[in-house]
C-alpha cells in the first residue's frame, strides 16, 4: 500500500508537475500569435490572406510529425523524444521571432508545428509511469485532465499575453521573443523536471510504412487546404486528395505483413480503439474548425446583414475567454466524474454536451448571452474530450503502442478539422456577399457540428461497457 501511495505521488507532483508547465507553453503558442497575426503580416509585407498559407503548412507538419515521434517515442523512449521536439520548437519560435521574410517565416511556422506531439507523448509518458498503480487507467485520466487545464489556461493566457506585449514592447521581435524563451524553458524542464524512465524496446522504426502514411497524409491534408485556398471548381486539389486515400490501401497492407508495423492495425481494429479514433476525427470537426466560423459570426453587423452580433474584438474577448474556461472545467471533470460512472459513459456524454452546445446555436444565436451560454455547453464536452481521448486510446493500446495510439488521435483530429475547413468554407461561401457570409451556412456549420459529436456518441456505444475502466471496477461486477 505504501509503495503504491508513493509510487501515485510520484507520477502526480514530479512527472505531471513538469508536463503542467509544459502544456501551459503549448497553450500560450496556441494563442499567443493568433492576436498579432495582421501586425506579423504587414511586417512580413504579406496580406491577410497569404496567412492562411501558415495554417496548412503547419498542419502539414503536424499530420506528418506525428506518427514518426510517437512511434520513436515508444521505440526509444518518450522523455527523450519529448526532449527533441522540445528543442526543435525552441529554434523555431527563435527564427519566428527574426524572420523578416514571409518565405522563412513559413518554414520556421511550419516546423513549430512539431508541438503537436507533445501532449500525445505526455499521455503515454503518464500511463506507462503509473505501471503498478491498480486504479492506473483513473490515475492517467486525472493527470491527463490536469495537463489539459493547463494547456487550456495557457492559451487564455497567451491571447491575454499578447496584447500586454503588443502594448509594452514595441518591436515586433520582442513580442515574439516571448513564447520563444518559454519554449527554451519547457526544454530546460523537460530536461531536468521528467526522468528518462524507460525501457529500449526491441524493434525498428517502420521506414516504408513511414513513407506510405506520410505520403497518404500529405496529400489528403494537403489536398484540403488546397481546396479551401484555390476553391472547390478545381480539380487537381481532388486529384491530390483521391491519390492520399488511394495510398491507405497498400499502406494498409504493408503493416498487416510488417514484423514491427508503424500502426498496428489488428490494434486500432479493436472494439476500444477504433471508435476512439473515429471520434478523434470527428471531433476535429468542431474543436478545429468551427473557431473561425463562430468569430466571424459574432463580428458580423446584423443592422447591415440582418444577422450576427455586430462585436468588436475587444468584446469578443469574453465569448473565448468563457468558451476556453469551460473547456479547462470540462478537463478537470472527466476523470471525477469517471469515479461514478464507467469511462465509456462519460465519453458518450461528452460528445452528447458537444452536440447539445452546437445544436443550440441554430435557434439562439441572436445575443451574445445565448451565443455564450451554447458556447461554454459545447466547451465543457469538448474539454472532457481532448482529456480523455488520448487517455482512452493509452489504455486500449499494448504498453509499446502506447505513443503511437495517442499520436493517432492527435492526426485524426486534425484531418476532422482539414475535412471542416474545408466544407465549412464551401458552406459558407453559399450566398455570401462581399464582406460576410450567410446565416444559412453558419446554420450549416453548426448542424454539421451537432450531426458530428451525435455520431461520435452512436460509435462509442460500441466500446466494450468497461473498456478504459481500472481492474477494481471489473471485480465489482464479476459474477
Amino acid at each position: 500500500m505504501a509503495r503504491g501511495v508513493r509510487r501515485r505521488a510520484a507520477v502526480g507532483a514530479g512527472l505531471v508537475g513538469a508536463l503542467v508547465f509544459v502544456e501551459f507553453v503549448s497553450g500560450v503558442l496556441q494563442g499567443y500569435y493568433t492576436p498579432l497575426q495582421t501586425d506579423i503580416a504587414r511586417h512580413l509585407g504579406v496580406g491577410d490572406a497569404d496567412l492562411n498559407w501558415l495554417e496548412a503548412a503547419q498542419l502539414l507538419v503536424s499530420a506528418l510529425a506525428v506518427p514518426a515521434l510517437s512511434k520513436l517515442g515508444d521505440l526509444w523512449g518518450h522523455q527523450r523524444v519529448l526532449l527533441w521536439s522540445s528543442a526543435v520548437v525552441a529554434v523555431a519560435n527563435w527564427g519566428i521571432a527574426f524572420s523578416s521574410d514571409f518565405v522563412v517565416y513559413l518554414i520556421f511556422w511550419a516546423i513549430q508545428g512539431v508541438f503537436t506531439v507533445w501532449l500525445p507523448l505526455e499521455v503515454a509518458l503518464i500511463f506507462l509511469r503509473s505501471r503498478g498503480l491498480a486504479d492506473r487507467p483513473s490515475a492517467t485520466r486525472r493527470a491527463t485532465g490536469v495537463i489539459v487545464a493547463a494547456l487550456q489556461a495557457g492559451a487564455i493566457a497567451g491571447a491575454l499575453g499578447a496584447g500586454l506585449a503588443a502594448a509594452l514592447l514595441e518591436p515586433l521581435w520582442a513580442q515574439l521573443a516571448v513564447p520563444a524563451a518559454l519554449s527554451v524553458l519547457v526544454v530546460a524542464v523537460i530536461h531536468w523536471g521528467v526522468e528518462a524512465e524507460h525501457e529500449r524496446r526491441g524493434g525498428v522504426l517502420d521506414g516504408p510504412g513511414l513513407l506510405l502514411v506520410s505520403a497518404a497524409l500529405l496529400c489528403v491534408v494537403g489536398g484540403l487546404s488546397l481546396v479551401r485556398m484555390v476553391g472547390i471548381a478545381s480539380w487537381w486539389p481532388w486529384v491530390v486528395l483521391a491519390a492520399g486515400l488511394v495510398l491507405l490501401v497498400p499502406f494498409i497492407r504493408f503493416e498487416l505483413r510488417a514484423p514491427d508495423p508503424l500502426i498496428d492495425v489488428r490494434v486500432m481494429t479493436k472494439p476500444a480503439m477504433w471508435p476512439v479514433q473515429a471520434t478523434a476525427m470527428l471531433f476535429g470537426v468542431s474543436i478545429l474548425g468551427a473557431q473561425i466560423p463562430l468569430t466571424t459570426f459574432a463580428r458580423t453587423d446584423p443592422a447591415e446583414h440582418g444577422f450576427g452580433l455586430g462585436l468588436t474584438a475587444s468584446q469578443l474577448s469574453p465569448i473565448i475567454g468563457g468558451y476556453v474556461l469551460s473547456m479547462l472545467i470540462g478537463a478537470l471533470l472527466f476523470a471525477r466524474v469517471t469515479a461514478v460512472l464507467t469511462p465509456r459513459l462519460c465519453l458518450i456524454v461528452a460528445a452528447v454536451v458537444v452536440a447539445i452546445g452546437y445544436g443550440g446555436l441554430v435557434p439562439f444565436h441572436d445575443s451574445v448571452l445565448q451565443l455564450l451560454a451554447c458556447m461554454v455547453v459545447a466547451g465543457l464536452g469538448s474539454g472532457a474530450l481532448v482529456a480523455a481521448l488520448p487517455a482512452a486510446a493509452a489504455s486500449a493500446a499494448p504498453e509499446n503502442r502506447t505513443g503511437v495510439a495517442t499520436g493517432l488521435t492527435n492526426s485524426a483530429k486534425t484531418i476532422g478539422g482539414s475535412v471542416a475547413s474545408c466544407v465549412f468554407g464551401v458552406a459558407l461561401a453559399a450566398g455570401a456577399t462581399e464582406t460576410a457570409a450567410s446565416l444559412r451556412g453558419y446554420y450549416t456549420v453548426w448542424l454539421i457540428c451537432a450531426g458530428t459529436a451525435v455520431m461520435a456518441a452512436v460509435l462509442l456505444t460500441f466500446v466494450p461497457r468497461l473498456a478504459f475502466a481500472d481492474p477494481a471496477r471489473f471485480e465489482e461486477v464479476a459474477p
